[in-house]
């Protein structure tokens, strides 16, 4: 899906029209890794821009532009996420009364790296994605989630933890956990713990 927006002509809309070019793929890459859901990245990126847009002057005046944009884009995903999981506890009420339950669910066999990062909670689940799938520094996570350089230290590491624990040695039933590649850098396989 291609996103288009309305610039005024100016320093400022040319300024900003380059910024978005710059970056959207990389807000939307970060969108779909947050939140699982490749159809609704573009949309959530483009919110962001807009969202930045409407902030221009202080964006721009910002000193990392592009942390502020990598946090507006984890904000509306963290909302979405949200909003998905109370829409999901109101059609599982809804049909709790409705329907049988059994008590053998099918559960599928294989387990990939973006099915675990979904089960993280959404703080350790951006700090693993802006360190090694964005390969950003902790300085610059930080700066992207508005928390401390400790924090991303040890949700990064609780994070991976999980991942390997979810994914298992080797990854699920033998079969070896997709890798995720890095913004502009080799593809870094999540069970194998990454930069800390």
């Amino acid at each position: 899906m291609s996103t288009v927006v309305d610039f005024e002509d100016g320093p400022a809309s040319a300024e900003f029209h380059a910024f978005f070019e710059r970056h959207h793929a990389e807000l939307a890459r970060l969108a779909h890794l947050l939140t699982g859901e490749a159809d609704a990245a573009d949309d959530l990126a483009a919110d962001a821009l807009l969202a930045l847009w409407h902030r221009w002057d202080r964006v721009r005046a910002a000193e990392h532009p592009v942390a502020y944009a990598r946090g507006v884009v984890a904000n509306l995903a963290r909302t979405r996420i949200r909003s998905a999981v109370r829409e999901r506890r109101r059609v599982a009420l809804f049909w709790s009364g409705r329907q049988d339950r059994t008590e053998g669910p099918d559960v599928p066999a294989v387990v990939d790296v973006q099915d675990a990062l979904r089960e993280l909670p959404f703080r350790k689940r951006a700090c693993v994605v802006l360190r090694h799938a964005f390969d950003l520094s902790e300085k610059d996570t930080a700066l992207a989630l508005g928390i401390s350089v400790g924090t991303v230290k040890s949700q990064t590491s609780k994070g991976m933890a999980e991942l390997e624990r979810r994914l298992g040695q080797g990854g699920v039933h033998g079969i070896a956990p997709r890798r995720v590649p890095a913004v502009g850098a080799p593809a870094l396989d999540a069970t194998e713990g990454g930069r800390r």
